[in-house]
C-alpha cells in the first residue's frame, strides 16, 4: 500500500490529504478500483481516526483519501478553527472531485465513510452528489444536534441559548476590531471533561488530549460563529434524498450518541443497515482495535457490495 500526501481545492480553499493506494502486484489488479472518502470527527484531523480507517480500507483493495477540513488542520482557510457545516459538506464533495482525477480510480464508484461529526456530513454531501454510491458511517453525530441537544440528547436548552449569546458576543468583539474569544474544545483535565459532559466528555478527553491520539494540529478549539453556523444547521433533513443508494450505520452499544445514528436510520428510505458493535461506546470505534476490527469488517463487506452494484 502506498501513501501519499495531496492537495485539493474546496471553493477556493486548499485542503491536505492523505491518499492510500492499495498495492498491485501483477497487472491484472492494476485496473481502476473504487474508492472511498474517509471524513475526520470534529476537532481531529487526518492523521487520526480518519487515517487509520483509510488505512485499513486501503489494505482491503480499496483506494481512499482522508484529508483536514477546511479551517482546521493542514489544510488552509480563515479563521482557524472555524466549524462551518456547510464548508465541510463542500469538503466531501470536493474530495470525491478529487478522486475521479485518479487514475487509480473507478469514478463510478466512489463512497463515503464517515467518523463521528462527519457521519453527518457525508449525509447531505451524498443526498446532494449523485458520485456518492455508497454512505457509510462510525458512531456517526449530526454537530449541531450534539451543541444544540448535548451527545445524549438531554441538554437543557438554556446551554445552547448561552452559547448562541456568546458567539453574537464575539462577533460584535471582532466587528471593533477586538481579538475576539474562541470556544475551548476541552478543559485542563479528564476530572473536568467529565464534570462538563460525563463519561463521553472524559473518553474525548483521554483520545485526543493523552497520547493515546495527540496530535499537534487536532483543534483545540472552534471559532464562536461555528456555533451560530450549527444552530439552523440539520445533517438529516436532505435524507429523503438520498433514495436508492445503500446506507451502513455503525455504532456501538454504549454510545451515548447513538440515538443520532437510530434517527437518521428511521429517516432513510433506500437500502439501509445500522450495524451495532457489542460493548464499544463512541470513542472506542476510533481507535479500539477488536472495535475498529469489526468495523473493517462490516465496511468491507459493505462498500465491496455496494460500490459493485450501486445506482442512483
Amino acid at each position: 500500500m502506498a501513501k501519499s500526501a495531496i492537495t485539493f481545492n474546496s471553493a477556493g480553499i486548499p485542503l491536505a490529504g492523505h491518499l492510500y493506494i492499495p498495492d498491485t502486484p501483477d497487472a491484472t489488479t492494476a485496473s481502476p478500483r473504487p474508492a472511498v472518502v474517509v471524513g475526520h470527527p470534529g476537532s481531529g484531523v487526518k492523521e487520526q481516526a480518519a487515517g487509520l480507517y483509510a488505512q485499513r480500507l486501503a489494505e482491503k483493495g480499496f483506494v481512499t483519501l482522508a484529508f483536514d477540513a477546511a479551517y482546521q488542520g493542514e489544510s488552509g482557510g480563515e479563521p482557524r478553527g472555524l466549524e462551518d457545516p456547510s464548508q465541510r459538506v463542500e469538503d466531501i464533495k470536493a474530495a470525491v472531485s478529487y478522486l475521479t482525477t485518479r487514475s487509480e480510480v473507478d469514478a463510478d464508484n466512489i463512497g463515503a465513510l464517515g467518523i463521528c461529526a462527519s457521519g453527518g456530513y457525508v449525509l447531505p454531501a451524498a443526498a446532494g452528489d449523485h458520485r456518492i454510491k455508497a454512505v457509510g458511517t462510525v458512531s456517526a453525530v449530526d454537530i449541531a444536534r450534539q451543541f444544540r441537544l448535548g451527545p445524549d440528547g438531554a441538554q437543557d436548552p438554556a446551554v445552547f441559548q448561552g452559547m448562541l449569546d456568546a458567539a453574537a458576543q464575539a462577533r460584535t468583539a471582532e466587528a471593533r476590531g477586538e481579538e475576539p474569544p474562541v470556544l475551548t474544545l476541552f478543559p485542563d483535565t479528564a476530572e473536568q471533561a467529565r464534570v462538563l459532559a460525563g463519561d463521553h466528555g472524559g473518553e474525548g478527553f483521554d483520545y485526543y488530549r493523552t497520547p493515546r491520539a495527540l496530535h499537534a494540529r487536532s483543534a483545540q478549539f472552534f471559532t464562536w460563529s461555528s456555533i451560530d453556523k450549527m444552530a439552523a444547521f440539520d445533517a438529516f433533513v436532505s435524507i429523503p434524498l438520498f433514495t436508492r443508494r445503500p446506507l451502513l450505520m455503525i455504532t456501538g452499544t454504549r454510545a451515548v450518541t447513538s440515538w443520532m445514528s437510530v434517527e437518521a436510520f428511521q429517516r432513510a428510505s433506500g437500502p439501509k443497515e445500522i450495524h451495532w458493535i457489542e460493548g464499544a461506546s463512541h470513542v472506542d470505534l476510533y481507535d479500539k482495535k477488536p472495535y475498529v476490527d469489526a468495523a473493517i469488517e462490516k465496511l468491507t463487506q459493505f462498500f465491496g457490495e455496494s460500490l459493485s452494484v450501486a445506482s442512483q
